[in-house]
């Protein structure tokens, strides 16, 4: 039996054993500790096969490992449901890496087309890698002779032949005893919830098994979509260094015409917004944030691509690429002014915060960028970039989003009580610290919310610290908050 037979075959145990895991952590629990647990399960998966295969666990595979386990753990931190999509975002990420384990040279080298290659086929083998793991890597004739073996042949007559003593003798013995019989039923699946649990496991081993097949190929072209094969099918286009300045020195332009009327503006101030468009400056900043913050983003991948595109970097070329990332930058803090604007007039959302966060992370790439890919080393830009959104995911985590906006509007002559109550746990805490500070009938309306908030359950499982944490806290001011609502309170 080949070593390829040989891991196929470990893979084919490894992957039900997740699926029955993930039926069991996940199955009508919410997530919480449930994440991590299952993560370290995967990841044991993995050092097994790789094992079993004499797989070297070396670049991607192993920087794989360490922000799948953390982003996967601070799940179970807090309930923000943007902060869990931003922390899957980021366990997806991780899995990125993975994939590029085998890009040649250095992780840190490769190219921004790599990454995107290397998630695309992890994506593909997830879904559709276990087609290929029962197809092509499964010794079926092998498998099919043990069956056909004596041996084989006579362990099923065996079994065949104990089914009828089973059923009578079971039968008595649970007709005899009804601490035996309780056991036997509660031990027994109820079989009208089996489907579902058979189908949720099956999910889970099906998606397991593609991506671990990915994970312990030892060679592209054991995968089922190779990431070389990807990018040997772009287009490889070239431009001369005339055609891009033209076109950086365009954008220069426009971008050179907009910071000058921002500069005017943010000096001006208030009373020159009003002179001239006749709004309040909370109004002036809300009507252009968000376009803002579009054109930061776009402007990233189009400085890529112009660096990417032009056959000979000249001076010119960077230094018309250093040009626009400084007025970009400009962009960022009108950006960050209109924002602070906004916030101080209508309080802060979670759309506004992660906004910023989002501004303050193009920031720190655009650094990058001017540190690598205008100084000639766009290789290194990608891994870089990535490690940023890592240290700014765990930024957020650490920030804790709900409570920052629970504290912040709190603290504004005008609530929203109605928003505040719809946040997630992270910002009961603060809720419960700073309702007495609020006056009639707005602590009434906050501490009914708070009363009408549903305990999660999910067991140990399904375990959350921020869950965990507020419904302690909301048990033991009930009484409180009972007196404070009053007449606010529903049903």
């Amino acid at each position: 039996m080949t070593s390829r037979q040989r891991l196929a075959l470990a893979l084919l145990v490894c992957a039900p054993l997740l699926g029955a895991a993930g039926d069991f952590l996940f199955q009508g629990r919410p997530i919480g500790i449930n994440a991590l647990l299952f993560s370290i399960a995967f990841v044991a998966s993995l050092a097994i096969l790789l094992r079993i295969g004499n797989v070297p666990m070396h670049q991607g595979r192993r920087l794989m490992v360490v922000p799948l386990v953390l982003f996967a753990g601070m799940l179970a931190w807090h309930d923000s449901p943007l902060l869990l999509a931003t922390n899957l975002l980021a366990v997806a990420g991780a899995v990125a890496l993975g994939a590029l384990r085998r890009s040649g040279g250095r992780l840190r080298a490769s190219e921004i087309t790599d990454y995107v290659a290397g998630a695309a086929s992890a994506g593909a083998a997830t879904f559709a890698g276990a087609i290929e793991l029962m197809e092509k890597d499964l010794p079926w004739q092998r498998i099919g002779a043990t069956v056909r073996s004596r041996r084989g042949a006579a362990l099923g007559r065996g079994l065949a032949l104990s089914l009828p003593f089973l059923a009578v003798f079971g039968g008595l013995f649970l007709a005899a005893d009804a601490v035996f019989r309780s056991l036997i039923v509660g031990a027994v699946p109820d079989l009208r919830h089996v489907w579902s649990h058979l189908l949720f496991a099956a999910g889970v081993a099906w998606l397991s098994a593609g991506l671990l097949r990915d994970l312990v190929a030892s060679r592209d072209a054991e995968r089922l979509v190779a990431p070389t094969a990807l990018t040997a099918g772009l287009p490889k286009i070239r431009l001369g260094s005339n055609e891009v300045a033209a076109a950086l020195a365009a954008l220069n332009v426009l971008f050179l015409a907009f910071v000058i009327v921002q500069v005017r503006y943010l000096f001006g101030g208030q009373g020159l917004v009003q002179a001239r468009l006749h709004l309040t400056y909370a109004q002036y900043a809300r009507h252009g944030f968000f376009e803002l913050v579009a054109v930061a983003v776009l402007v990233v991948p189009v400085l890529l691509v112009a660096n990417a595109v032009v056959r000979e970097r000249t001076r010119i070329v960077r230094s018309l690429s250093a040009f626009l990332v400084g007025l970009v930058f400009v962009v960022l803090v009108s950006a960050l002014d209109r924002m602070r604007l906004y916030q101080r007039e209508y309080g802060l959302t979670e759309l506004r915060l992660y906004a910023t966060g989002l501004i303050l992370w193009l920031g720190v790439v655009l650094v990058w960028f001017g540190l690598t890919v205008v100084r000639g080393r766009p290789r290194a830009f990608a891994f870089g970039a990535i490690l940023a959104g890592f240290a700014a995911t765990v930024v957020l985590n650490a920030a804790n989003p709900d409570a920052l906006i629970a504290r912040t509007n709190l603290a504004r002559p005008h609530v929203d009580v109605a928003y505040l109550g719809r946040l997630s746990d992270d910002a009961v805490p603060g809720l419960l610290s700073r309702l007495p500070m609020l006056a009639q009938p707005r602590r009434g309306a906050l501490a009914a919310a708070l009363l009408r908030r549903n305990e999660a359950g999910g067991g140990l499982l399904g375990w959350n610290a921020s869950r965990a944490r507020a419904e302690r806290l909301l048990r033991d001011h009930r009484a409180e908050l009972l007196a404070d609502a009053g007449e606010n309170r529903l049903p």
